[in-house]
């Protein structure tokens, strides 16, 4: 899989995530974590974040060049997505499809597949709920079911939130969509 300089992205190995800040090489990248430390990270060990538009705060500073070139970054980066529609900052998507979400999986079970797939997910799904974000929607696809029956009985435990198959006109049949209900609201 390979990533843009200014892409987020979460880890799929530990809690968190952050900004892609440049490429080094064989598929490694420099990836600013939310405590704004940057470290080296594998293409492997990122997945990435499906929402349409995230905003890179003006004391961000991101690599632009290899040659180490500095460049303040000051604006909103949006991402179009399949439907050519722009999404509020609030709504995020991620595509679970293990092709989205790890470079190769030659050689991996269905159980190791379904295991990254939800390892991603729960990250993306416990960020978007630390930064309040209000509905998410998760691209599972068909299939046999298994990977959407684990989404929804992970689902099923937590409080504050509902969820629904996601707008079939725009997602078809493979996407689950979660409203997230926060103190405020």
């Amino acid at each position: 899989m390979q990533f843009n300089v200014g892409e987020k992205v979460v880890f799929l190995n530990e809690a968190g995530g952050g900004i892609i800040r440049s490429f080094i090489k064989g598929n490694l990248y420099f990836v600013e974590d939310d405590s704004g430390f940057e470290r080296k990270h594998r293409a492997i060990d990122l997945g990435r974040i499906h929402c349409e538009d995230y905003k890179i705060d003006d004391d961000h500073i991101a690599l632009m060049h290899e040659e180490a070139s500095f460049t303040k970054v000051n604006h909103v980066v949006l991402k179009e997505q399949l439907t050519g529609r722009r999404r509020p900052i609030d709504v995020w998507e991620i595509d679970l499809h293990i092709e989205e979400i790890t470079d190769s999986n030659r050689g991996l079970s269905n159980s190791q597949i379904l295991s990254k797939q939800m390892s991603a997910f729960k990250i993306f799904f416990n960020k978007a709920r630390a930064k309040s974000i209000r509905k998410v929607i998760v691209i599972h696809g068909v299939g046999e079911g298994v990977l959407k029956e684990e989404v929804r009985l992970y689902l099923d435990c937590i409080d504050g939130i509902e969820f629904y198959d996601a707008d079939f006109r725009e997602y078809g049949k493979g996407a689950t969509a979660i409203k997230m209900y926060h103190n405020h609201d």
